[in-house]
């Protein structure tokens, strides 16, 4: 008998004007992998994270040409504030950006973002000075606030089954665009000198030659914003005490059945509880919120020192790339990073569980990132082969690193809360990686100057202290540290 009325229990209750109940109803139609959403999701996180990263191959040069820096050593100094200035942009408006994508819905804040690398992005591209470069960055950051609501989106338009992998999507194509976005930035920036045939020193190419490499990612941009115009939104609007209609039954037709309507009675109770919790209460969210802090410190930082180093003279123990040589390192990465996230990780993350992974793939980093300095040692065709497989390597444990926090940070909290909470994952996320581009040039610069120090002489200063950061992840991903939230 008892299995006679769950049944009807089971059944789920729609909301005909609801545009999340209509994600749900198609959701309960899906048979298998879901391309078309992965499809939407991967672009619209790789059209916001392109311009990110796109700047730090040419930023060494940009801001030489601005003659700001009085010494070479300084560059590093002036890079830093300039890539800062974007993270420190959105810390300032990520919480906001969360609540209005809680409120509204997700899609205005994805669409909003999106046509904000439109313009800003372009208008960084034809800086004439530090000053003009850093606002232009900085307002790119404030209104560029949907990474968060992405990730709240990548949930709720999957199967449960599907979510790891619309996660990883979101990770992979971030991953993706902070690699791409140098390799690009890299191949255009000053076309003039690389391809005179196609462009002349007269030419707006020739005046501005860091504005092509922008250009480019804000017409990629501009083209994604017409399709995302169609993206079905996903945020329920009814007021079911704000639950989904997943977790919405129909209890009336169990109403005389005592012991099962008050076992509904008392998970929806604590559902709700739950729900109206403060986020900032919320241990296993502001935990993993704190992880994937220390992890964003770190790449941000790794990010703008590879290509500071990569670029500078060997004399202070860099590699005397060019901007194309460093763009082809980063597009073979980005190429690997995909191949990687796409095939292997939801499968590895289905066997070992996200912290598992997290914590395997940041204790791998360490040994991985201190052999750098030995790098810049070879040269020819053997630094090519060994530096290109040392760049696939660390970006696919970064990557892997920051999908396991994603996981963890959507599991601890209710749909209504989504948006909120990766609001606050992209404010504090933003303050550390605000912080990872102007502590690394300034340790870059000062690393540079103590070439003859007897301990950790040059840059192996650097890696060394990128490696601490990294050990600082690693012991936080423990208990009691590090709390899972109970499906």
């Amino acid at each position: 008998m008892a299995q006679e009325y769950r049944e009807p229990l089971l059944k789920k209750k729609y909301h005909e004007n609801c545009p999340g109940c209509k994600v749900d109803q198609m959701k309960e139609l899906q048979r298998g992998i879901p391309i078309r959403q992965l499809v939407s999701i991967w672009i619209v996180v790789l059209c916001t994270a392109l311009p990110i990263s796109s700047l730090f191959p040419f930023l060494y040069f940009m801001i030489r040409d601005f003659h700001i820096a009085k010494r070479e050593e300084d560059i590093g100094s002036y890079a830093g504030y300039v890539g800062s200035a974007f993270m420190l942009g959105r810390a300032l408006t990520s919480v906001l950006w969360g609540i209005v994508a809680d409120r509204y819905g997700r899609k205005p804040v994805i669409i909003v973002g999106i046509i904000t690398v439109v313009i800003f992005n372009t208008l960084f591209g034809l800086s004439v000075n530090i000053w003009m470069a850093v606002i232009t960055r900085f307002l790119l950051g404030s209104f560029n606030g949907l990474l968060g609501p992405i990730k709240a989106y990548a949930v709720e338009i999957f199967r449960e089954e599907h979510q790891a992998l619309g996660l990883s999507t979101v990770s992979t194509s971030w991953g993706i665009g902070l690699i791409i976005g140098p390799a690009l930035g890299g191949f255009l920036a000053q076309p003039a000198e690389k391809y005179p045939n196609i462009f002349s020193k007269d030419s707006l190419f020739g005046r501005f030659p860091y504005f092509l490499p922008c250009l480019a990612i804000s017409l990629f941009a501009l083209g994604v914003s017409i399709p995302t115009c169609w993206l079905p939104e996903t945020l329920h609007k009814h007021n079911d005490n704000n639950i989904s209609c997943d977790d919405s039954y129909d209890a009336l037709e169990a109403a005389s059945h005592e012991s099962i309507t008050k076992e509904i009675t008392e998970e929806d109770e604590g559902r709700e509880s739950t729900s109206k919790q403060s986020l900032l209460k919320n241990w296993p969210l502001m935990s993993s919120i704190i992880v994937y802090c220390v992890f964003s410190l770190h790449d941000m930082a790794y990010t703008e020192i590879f290509s500071l180093w990569a670029v500078s003279p060997r004399k202070y123990g860099g590699l005397s790339y060019s901007t194309d040589d460093v763009g082809a390192v980063l597009a073979i990465t980005g190429f690997s990073l995909l191949v990687f996230q796409l095939s292997v990780y939801p499968y590895v993350e289905r066997i070992l569980g996200p912290v598992m992974v997290s914590r395997i793939a940041s204790v791998l980093s360490i040994p991985l990132l201190q052999s750098y300095y030995f790098i810049a040692m070879l040269s020819g065709f053997t630094l090519s082969l060994v530096l290109n497989c040392a760049s696939i390597v660390k970006n696919v444990l970064s990557v892997s690193i920051i999908t396991g926090l994603f996981i963890l940070q959507n599991r601890a909290v209710d749909q209504h809360q989504r948006g909120a909470a990766n609001g606050i994952a992209m404010t504090a996320m933003s303050l550390f990686k605000a912080a990872g581009p102007a502590g690394g040039g300034a340790l870059f610069s000062w690393a540079e100057k103590r070439q003859d120090a007897s301990f950790l002489p040059g840059v192996q200063m650097v890696f060394f202290m990128l490696n601490i950061v990294e050990a600082i992840g690693v012991l936080m991903t423990f208990k009691p540290f590090l709390a899972q939230h109970r499906q």
